[in-house]
């Protein structure tokens, strides 16, 4: 999921990551060792949003420009609504920006709060909602841009009076507001972008989008996939035009498949394969292999 969320910024021009982990650290910053981009900060208390990314204080120091703040478990995210969002903050001469969703089930997200006008006037997280707050439909699923300056100065005035007692970092926008900054917030998420996997019900659910955006992408490069549904492919796969997916095919992470190919039916190409131009692969290639040759 990590992996996603990444390359979304990646997408959207963001040259440097600082990651906040915890439970599970060594297995998440092993998975991504390669990863020059990435700065580590550990958050060893859980007291909430405002409190993990105000551990990356001393490297937000160094950075003097935006900032975009993500969650790291929500992998249907996109590059493209990164951008949008960026570029309503710089045109907005915003202090802090958001993009937010419309949800017909919005229960568990915080809330948007606007006045008669439409401009935003706070979040409210679902457990410190009114009744007629939690009728709201547009949601904030925690996709900020602010300005570096802005976000630490209300790191000092963040508090955790509240339900959880914990430090929300959706309060940042309401002490900006107050001291009379401006707040943009855009609506630029899908409900299919906010989709997140917390049990393997919905893991499956976001698999089969993610699998049909990954493929989409790949036929739109001029490549034919015979059975859509009958194909897995994972992200990273590079596929050269005019080649052919044959039915019952994997094709791992990070592959690179060559012009005028076909593969399969029922073949499995492991991860970071090569496959050169005008091949023809069926059955399982074996892990040990890095490359197959044209024919």
């Amino acid at each position: 999921m990590l992996q996603h969320v990444l390359q979304a910024c990646y997408d959207a021009g963001v040259a440097r990551v600082v990651v906040v982990v915890g439970h599970g650290k060594n297995e998440v910053m092993a998975s991504f060792e390669h990863d020059k981009r990435i700065t580590w900060v550990e958050q060893t208390e859980q007291l909430g949003t405002g409190h993990a990314a105000r551990m990356c204080k001393t490297e937000l120091e160094k950075h003097p420009g935006d900032v975009f703040i993500l969650a790291g478990d929500g992998p249907m995210i996109r590059g493209e609504v990164l951008k949008t969002l960026r570029q309503a903050h710089h045109d907005e001469k915003a202090a802090a920006s958001m993009a937010t969703a419309v949800l017909d089930d919005p229960y568990g997200y915080g809330r948007i709060i606007r006045d008669t006008a439409g401009d935003f006037v706070e979040i409210i997280e679902q457990a410190d909602a009114t009744p007629a707050q939690r009728e709201i439909k547009e949601v904030f699923p925690s996709y900020y841009c602010v300005k570096t300056t802005e976000l630490l100065h209300t790191f000092t005035k963040l508090k955790n009076e509240n339900a959880k007692g914990e430090y929300y970092l959706t309060d940042i926008y309401g002490i900006l507001r107050a001291e009379g900054k401006k707040i943009a917030a855009v609506q630029a998420v899908t409900a299919e972008d906010v989709m997140a996997a917390n049990d393997r019900t919905q893991l499956a659910e976001v698999d089969a989008i993610m699998q049909e955006r990954i493929q989409r992408t790949i036929r739109n490069n001029g490549v034919t996939i015979v059975s859509p549904v009958n194909t897995y492919i994972e992200a990273g796969v590079t596929i050269e035009q005019d080649t052919v997916i044959q039915p019952f095919t994997f094709i791992g992470r990070d592959s690179r498949i060559g012009r005028d190919s076909v593969v399969g039916p029922f073949a499995c190409v492991p991860r970071e394969s090569v496959v050169r131009d005008g091949t023809a692969v069926s059955g399982n290639v074996t892990s040990d292999m890095t490359s197959l040759g044209g024919g």
